[in-house]
């Protein structure tokens, strides 16, 4: 496992070459299980994740020779990231949703080694919204998770955002964080389900409501689908069902709906000793993020009692879980400095990534052209 951050040149090869790598900082360590790099190589894919924590989106892979391979872009409090169309990366920043496509052809790789280079080809100031989860509609729009506003918005040409949906309990548009609306499950373009940790229409409400306020709401039709939840994150649909992580009790789930009934219950899954935050599938696989609760703002969650009752330590990281099984079957971890990640995900049908910062040297001198 290397950490790949110096980009040198974009050609085309049929014989990949060794990388050289930068020594990893001494602040961050980085380990993976064994079976990683066989496992994501054998579903042709690689995977990006946010750390708002570090300002910085690592993309994990496996290099043509073997071996996990670790590429981090410096970016400033990215949360939300999804993917926008073939070719390209969407992420929510700071003050912007920045745009990134993928610069390479088929044949084509950078540094003799990656088979997707991602760089920023626009962006969307909208100003510091505290946005969450990200998602390109049918007509290409970004539309995010506006948590400052609590509602649902997409970015205006002349205004900060416009506002496209808000929870019935929410009762006007103002700048107060009251339920803490977070993820946002996409479906045929639309927007289909969010989470929030409660229905509170007061400003900083849903601190008060972390233990069992959260809900699933239906953006189609503005019921609340689910109930009692702990800090709700990353609702995602999946093969027709949905599922969410329960991030306050440390549960991968899924809602699950009898018959006609409006409202749906949450079955856990699976327990994954952390904090979880993003979640991608992959066929009968999740991927999903944890991270090292900030125990002054977590503290007294059921996942303080699952974890001593399983005599485990959280983890900042990803777990790969077999659905079937109910169990991880690989993993990333990061143990240091670096102690949460919000959001992951797939990228699907490219094995070794690399994405280059706006602001470096490299963005303006790689040149390409449009036919």
């Amino acid at each position: 496992m290397e950490e790949e951050t110096t980009v040198l040149k974009k050609e085309r090869t049929n014989n990949p070459a060794q990388v050289k790598s930068d020594v990893i900082e001494n602040k961050v360590e980085y380990s993976v299980s064994a079976g990683l790099g066989h496992r994501i190589n054998s579903l042709a894919a690689s995977i990006a994740v946010t750390s708002y924590q570090s300002n910085a989106v690592y993309f994990i892979g496996v290099k043509p020779q073997g071996g996990v391979n670790i590429h981090t872009m410096p970016v400033t409090r990215p949360m939300g990231i999804c993917r926008d169309g073939s070719n390209g990366l969407s992420i929510a920043c700071q003050r912007q949703i920045l745009h990134l496509q993928n610069i390479l052809a088929e044949n084509e790789r950078m540094n003799n080694c990656f088979d997707v280079a991602f760089m920023a080809r626009r962006s969307e100031y909208i100003g510091e919204l505290d946005q969450h989860d990200l998602g390109i509609d049918a007509e290409g729009n970004a539309v995010f998770v506006n948590t400052r506003f609590n509602c649902l918005a997409t970015p205006d040409i002349r205004h900060n955002f416009r506002e496209i949906w808000r929870p019935d309990f929410v009762s006007k548009l103002v700048s107060e964080d009251r339920c803490h609306l977070n993820g946002m499950a996409m479906q045929d373009g639309a927007p289909r389900y969010v989470t929030a940790v409660s229905r509170s229409d007061t400003i900083d409400g849903w601190r008060d409501r972390r233990a069992d306020g959260g809900v699933v709401i239906d953006v189609t039709t503005g019921d609340v689908v689910c109930e009692g939840l702990s800090m709700p994150h990353s609702p995602r649909l999946h093969h027709g069902r949905l599922w969410v992580l329960n991030s306050g009790s440390g549960e991968l789930g899924e809602v699950v709906f009898d018959g006609e009934n409006a409202m749906g219950r949450f079955e856990a899954r699976v327990f994954c000793p952390g904090f979880l935050r993003g979640l991608a599938f992959h066929g009968d696989y999740a991927f999903v993020g944890l991270s090292r609760p900030r125990y002054k703002r977590f503290e007294g969650l059921e996942l303080d009692h699952r974890l001593r009752d399983t005599d485990s330590a959280p983890w900042c990281g990803i777990q790969i879980i077999d659905l079937k099984k109910g169990t991880c079957v690989d993993w990333f971890r990061i143990d240091g400095a670096v102690a949460e990640i919000y959001d992951l995900e797939l990228i699907n049908g490219y094995r070794c990534p690399i994405a280059i910062p706006p602001d470096a040297p490299e963005a303006a001198s790689i040149v390409t052209i449009g036919h």
